[in-house]
């Protein structure tokens, strides 16, 4: 019977020295219990025989499928993790870069007037200017005299926007600079090499103050609108444009109830309550005006922001950051540190599970190599240029070591060099950031990089996913058909037992006639 039911399997039971040591024991197990049940003369046990055998066929492929599927897990982890560091690593150098901290700052004697602050990517220089503040720069302001309702029309008829460079005359008709004593506003400057911009505003007869300072803010002009409420009822209608002489405006059109212009046009219900005006200054004694209080040509590298007309001189200097850099440089040997720690778990060559990776690998040569990457271009000889010049060296484990002495004695003879490794400018873009960005750039890549490697671990294990479901298919099958096989068996056992049992009567029957 045992032969009998060997030869009705259609997928052989793995030999012994193929099949795990589990595996063999299931098999050996489901044997015993079969001959047991033929011994004892009972049927199989089909429900515990059939799930043993098929788990037992299909033991070793699963258990391989299963401890690549494992492994596969283990290695996009350990991609992931690499992935995280590098990135992270890159990104707060870039953000510490950009706060403008490691960069040196342009500072003021009176901060009340004059508040500078260095422009990203600007190299300043040591600063040594002295800047009088004489006049801000204003914008000119208008709007309706009285208050008028709210919801009330304004007339109908279109309304002309005119923006252009202010022009000022004194009692006798002669045009003067603005702030000349005496002087008035006459108008915007007719002449053609200063031309005006003009707007076309259509009013309804329904309109009101809110859809004409709409209308008026959607001709983007600069020139904005707003309706002021008095709490009593009453609204004013209030236009504004930007600073600066050449941002004059005037406001005409069919309704008198908006005739913003100059006072010697007589407008009868607007008022002009300030000007149009440049900012004036002095650097160092050059008389200068700028159209904004915001002024970013003035001092290379600086934007200044006047805040009021100054008491006296303000005082324009530097200060290098020194503390800053010693602190960057400490953060980033620190930082190193952890990461290679990351890398080298990742791919030891006896325990890591990206020890065959080749882009975890890559990625190791890279950033072993960043302490003798030049991060200043065009210094002159004897000026340090790597990490390495600066006092950071590498211990024999790869990790890294700041030699503190050698930091400050380099910040101290070279502090431009030092800032220029770490705040790169215009003049200098191989800064540290600059060069991290593009080694966590190419170790990222998906095309050779970490993420390349991401996509291979993925497609490979969708693939064992495969594999296990066709295993499963394969079960599935192979358990209908050894539960029919034994069904079979059984009833063809049933039917034996029946006839033994009547021979064994009869001839009990016939020794006892005897």
């Amino acid at each position: 019977m045992v032969t009998s039911t060997t030869s009705t399997t259609a997928t052989p039971t793995p030999t012994p020295a193929a099949t795990p040591a589990n595996a063999q024991s299931v098999v050996n197990a489901a044997t015993q219990s079969l001959l047991t049940s033929l011994n004892a003369g009972s049927g199989i046990d089909t429900g515990t025989l059939v799930p043993a055998l098929v788990t037992a066929q299909f033991a070793t492929k699963t258990a391989a499928l299963t401890a690549k599927s494992t492994a596969l897990t283990s290695q996009i982890s350990g991609i992931s993790s690499l992935k995280s560091a590098i990135t992270a690593f890159s990104t707060a150098l870039d953000s510490l870069v950009k706060g403008g901290t490691l960069q040196t700052q342009p500072t003021s004697s009176d901060t009340s007037s004059i508040s500078a602050t260095a422009i990203s990517g600007a190299k300043v220089s040591a600063l040594a200017s002295t800047i009088s503040v004489t006049r801000l720069a204003t914008a000119q302001v208008a709007g309706t005299k009285t208050a008028m309702v709210r919801t009330e029309p304004l007339g109908s008829g279109n309304l002309t926007l005119t923006i252009g460079t202010t022009i000022y005359k004194n009692a006798s008709g002669d045009s003067v600079p603005a702030g000349t004593a005496g002087a008035v506003w006459a108008g915007i400057d007719p002449d053609p090499t200063k031309p005006a911009t003009v707007f076309k505003i259509t009013v309804g007869d329904g309109d009101n103050m809110d859809t004409v300072a709409a209308a008026i803010n959607a001709t983007k002009s600069g020139v904005t609108a707003s309706v002021v409420s008095d709490g009593k009822g009453g609204a004013f209608l209030s236009v504004k444009g930007a600073t600066g002489d050449a941002q004059a405006f005037t406001l005409k059109g069919a309704t008198d109830v908006i005739d913003i212009g100059p006072p010697s046009d007589k407008t009868s219900n607007t008022q002009i309550t300030s000007s149009a005006l440049n900012a004036q200054l002095t650097v160092d004694g050059i008389p200068v005006e700028r159209s904004s209080n915001t002024i970013s040509d003035l001092v290379d590298g600086v934007k200044l922001q006047l805040s009021s007309v100054s008491k006296a001189p303000v005082t324009l200097s530097s200060t290098a950051p020194t503390d800053g850099l010693t602190q960057a440089v400490n953060d980033v040997v620190e930082t190193y540190n952890q990461i290679l720690a990351i890398i080298n778990e990742q791919t030891d060559p006896v325990t890591g599970v990206l020890r065959a990776d080749p882009a975890a690998a890559s990625l190791l040569r890279s950033l072993k190599g960043l302490t003798l990457k030049p991060l200043v271009t065009g210094a002159a000889s004897g000026v340090p240029t790597t990490l390495a010049e600066i006092g950071v060296a590498t211990n024999r484990d790869g990790t890294l070591r700041l030699d503190a002495a050698q930091l400050a004695k380099q910040i101290s003879a070279n502090p431009a060099a030092i800032e220029a490794m770490f705040a790169p400018s215009t003049s200098n873009a191989s800064g540290l950031s600059v060069v991290l960005a593009t080694l966590a750039k190419s170790a990222t890549s998906t095309t050779t990089g970490l993420g390349a490697s991401t996509a291979r671990y993925t497609a490979a294990q969708s693939d064992i996913a495969k594999e296990q479901a066709k295993i499963t298919t394969q079960a599935d099958q192979m358990t209908t058909r050894l539960t029919q096989q034994y069904a079979s068996m059984n009833a063809r056992v049933s039917a034996y037992k029946s006839t033994q049992t009547f021979l064994t009567n009869q001839i009990a029957a016939w020794n006892k006639s005897d």
